[in-house]
């Protein structure tokens, strides 16, 4: 009776979530998407597919199978200073870049150690040399942040950082974007 109720379960939940897709778990935790997850924090990405078992163990959500990602650590790098409880609006605040001149943006990956430094682990984007030097050096000398930590211990993580200033201004049509 079990397996029939079971089976009937799958039909029903096969019919009725197959435009869902499988189950995210990140960390042990359900989660809507993973799109947001830095590549470079994943340490392991498991597929389990769609069983008994695993529908008996996750729900009825599990019906499209289970995409279980383990990250790096279990707790995020975080960055608090200065009133500033995210890093963008640190950022935003520090580099000087007046109202009146053009808007540019940068896209980092930083690397936050397990002391809390952060250092620019690689340039994604960016629309002038020297926007890019003020993003610099307003990061080399940040207040540390506090690392990330895996199974209580501080470890290294990195996050991505998109920035574009000044706030409220978008970049030009025009404008050329220099990728490096």
């Amino acid at each position: 009776m079990r397996h029939l109720l079971l089976g009937i379960l799958l039909t029903l939940s096969t019919i009725t979530l197959s435009a869902r897709g499988p189950l995210y778990v990140l960390n042990g935790v359900r989660v809507e998407s993973i799109e947001s997850v830095e590549q470079s924090n994943i340490e392991r990405i498991d597929h389990l597919p769609a069983t008994e078992e695993t529908i008996e163990r996750w729900g009825i959500e599990a019906s499209e199978g289970v995409i279980m990602v383990t990250l790096k650590y279990d707790t995020p790098a975080r960055f608090e200073a200065e009133g500033h409880s995210n890093f963008t609006t640190y950022l935003q605040h520090k580099v000087k870049w007046d109202k009146n001149m053009p808007a540019e943006r940068v896209s980092l990956r930083i690397k936050v150690d397990s002391e809390g430094r952060a250092t620019i682990a690689k340039v994604l984007q960016s629309t002038s040399r020297q926007y890019l030097k003020r993003v610099e050096n307003a990061i080399a000398t940040s207040p540390c942040w506090t690392p990330a930590t895996k199974n209580g211990k501080a470890v290294e993580s990195t996050q991505l950082v998109n920035l574009l200033l000044p706030v409220g201004k978008q970049l030009p049509v025009e404008h050329g974007v220099i990728i490096m």
